[in-house]
């Protein structure tokens, strides 16, 4: 009898087991995510079975998918030039050889970069990210004895580590869909670049759009699963004309954002487009700027946004030099950290929790970095003083763990230091109003009848819009053909003297999502003068507008 009790229970034990085990297999092939199954299977696969003969297995692998749908028109001169819509799906694959201290990561490149098929067949997909990391693993271990033996042959005075440790993280949000009708996009930019003929001068008006939605995963070998995704509209018109003396003059409006709600409606873009030509017109009858001038300069928000990007932004990142080479970091802040590098009433930092300043949606919030590291507010540069870069996975001397900066761009960038939402801020601050005071108070004390006053910038060097402000009354006059000869590091640290209490958001989607928080600024002294390039000549007859006339 009691043998008969012990086949029944076995019996059950099997039976429940059994139907455990169809639960499971039921609950996986129902998972809607097929793209996050197939990585996380297969890096099951990886970790237990990647081993080549006389070579060691992996001690970190990861992988990354990027999916894309994009809408990309572009019209010129009222007609539509480019309209296309596309959908793409790729995989990154990192395999890391050796330890976290000395690994295979060298300058051949990082692993495999392949397509991915879109239709949701997991044996493609699962075959597709396994040839990937057999070529990644293969790849690593050619790296790794290339690199063993460059290291015999150099002496590092400063040993870093090649990878830092990251807790794993667990991040799954819901996915994002493109969801938009295109035609009155469409329509908006041909009614916008047709605007050129307001203006027989104007030689060139376009108006061009991307909406893209991107949805990431992210899976390694530590266990860190991640994956969500974010929409970005972008929106643009630029134009050209030429002056009588045959100078070109460039003008440009970009609008970035999150959602569809947040762009310009058609009809405020249509506008934009108009008092864009209305600005060439003006810039065309402006006089040219000194031939050189030395004195004080006011930059707005907007453009001192410009500058803090290139000049400050460019070289917080933490990217660690190429093998043999001993410097902190790569960039002009190489040598400066804990010195002085702005004005000591200028703190930086960079914070991708924020989710808007000064009324405005911020693009450079993100929660888990492209590692899969959690983003994390850093301190860069504390009353004038630099204490702090921005890091990934990398380490570099003194900073031997990442701080959640580890941004891709799209589709095949790998993760590398980059900015969240970079925000200057002044201890000091005032109103612009009293900035323009001070410009001109100085610009009295030293004999001169004007200083000068940036509005918008057309790039590190080139002022769009700018403008002499007169000390007799304060009235301002557009100039053209301006140019800094003068504008850099050094001039950020000594020649800043005040910053304003108002900011401006300046918001980028390339290479990734960033923003820009920044204040007016002033400067004591800066050099503008007279570009002497970007004089074309003019146009040896009239235009098809001026010739139907």
């Amino acid at each position: 009898m009691k043998s008969i009790s012990k086949i029944v229970i076995l019996l059950i034990g099997l039976l429940l087991g059994t139907t455990a085990l169809i639960a499971e297999e039921s609950k996986s092939t129902t998972d809607p995510d097929p793209v996050l199954r197939s990585l996380q299977t297969e890096m099951a696969r990886s970790k237990s079975q990647l081993k080549l003969e006389n070579t060691p297995g992996p001690y970190f692998i990861e992988y990354r998918v990027v999916e894309m749908d994009d809408w990309e028109a572009d019209a010129a001169l009222g007609a539509v030039r480019v309209h296309t819509h596309s959908k793409a799906r790729f995989l990154l694959v990192q395999v890391r050889l050796g330890d976290y201290k000395q690994d295979s990561s060298s300058t051949r490149g990082e692993g495999a970069v392949e397509w991915l098929p879109l239709d949701q067949d997991e044996q493609a997909l699962r075959f597709q990210v396994w040839t990937a990391t057999d070529k990644a693993y293969k790849q690593a271990a050619e790296s790794l004895t290339e690199k063993q033996a460059r290291l015999k042959q150099l002496t590092i005075d400063h040993p870093v580590d090649d990878f830092a440790h990251a807790d794993p993280v667990q991040s799954i949000a819901p996915l994002v869909q493109m969801k938009v009708e295109i035609e009155p996009w469409l329509k908006m930019l041909r009614d916008a670049s047709v605007l050129y003929k307001k203006d027989p001068k104007v030689q060139f008006l376009s108006a061009g759009l991307s909406f893209r939605t991107i949805n990431r995963y992210y899976v390694n070998s530590e266990g860190s699963v991640v994956r969500g995704g974010e929409e970005l509209y972008f929106m643009h018109i630029s134009g050209s004309t030429q002056a009588e003396d045959a100078m070109r003059l460039e003008r440009n409006a970009t609008f970035t954002a999150r959602s569809l709600a947040e762009l310009p409606k058609p009809e405020e873009f249509v506008a934009r487009a108009e008092k864009m030509i209305a600005s060439m017109e003006k810039l065309r009858a402006a006089p040219l700027a000194d031939e050189d001038y030395h004195g004080p300069v006011m930059l707005s928000a907007d453009s001192a946004a410009t500058v803090f990007d290139a000049l400050i932004g460019e070289n917080v990142l933490g990217q660690k030099p190429d093998l043999g080479q001993n410097a902190r970091v790569r960039g002009q802040f190489a040598s400066s950290y804990k010195t002085r590098v702005l004005p000591e009433f200028l703190s930086v930092a960079d914070d991708p929790a924020m989710t808007e300043a000064a009324g405005k949606r911020l693009l450079g919030h993100y929660e888990v970095d492209d590692e899969g590291v959690r983003a994390q507010r850093v301190p860069l540069i504390e009353k004038g003083v630099l204490v702090n870069y921005l890091l990934g996975r990398q380490p570099i001397r003194d900073f031997p763990a990442s701080n959640g900066h580890g941004r891709a761009g799209v589709p095949f960038a790998w993760p590398a230091p980059g900015l969240g939402n970079l925000v200057v801020r002044s201890s000091e601050p005032l109103a612009p109003e009293e900035l323009k005071k001070k410009l001109l108070a100085m610009c009295k004390d030293r004999g001169l009848d004007y200083g000068y006053y940036v509005a918008t910038m057309g790039g590190i060097r080139a002022p769009r819009l700018l403008y002499r402000v007169w000390v007799s009354d304060g009235h301002e006059e557009l100039v053209r053909g301006g140019v800094f000869g003068d504008l850099d590091l050094r001039s950020m640290r000594s020649n800043i003297i005040a910053a304003g209490s108002d900011e401006y958001v300046e918001n980028m989607a390339h290479p990734y999502p960033q923003s820009v928080v920044a204040p007016s600024v002033l400067f004591d002294d800066l050099e503008i003068k007279r570009q002497t390039s970007n004089k074309d000549k003019l146009p040896e007859y009239a235009s098809p507008q001026e010739a139907q006339k």
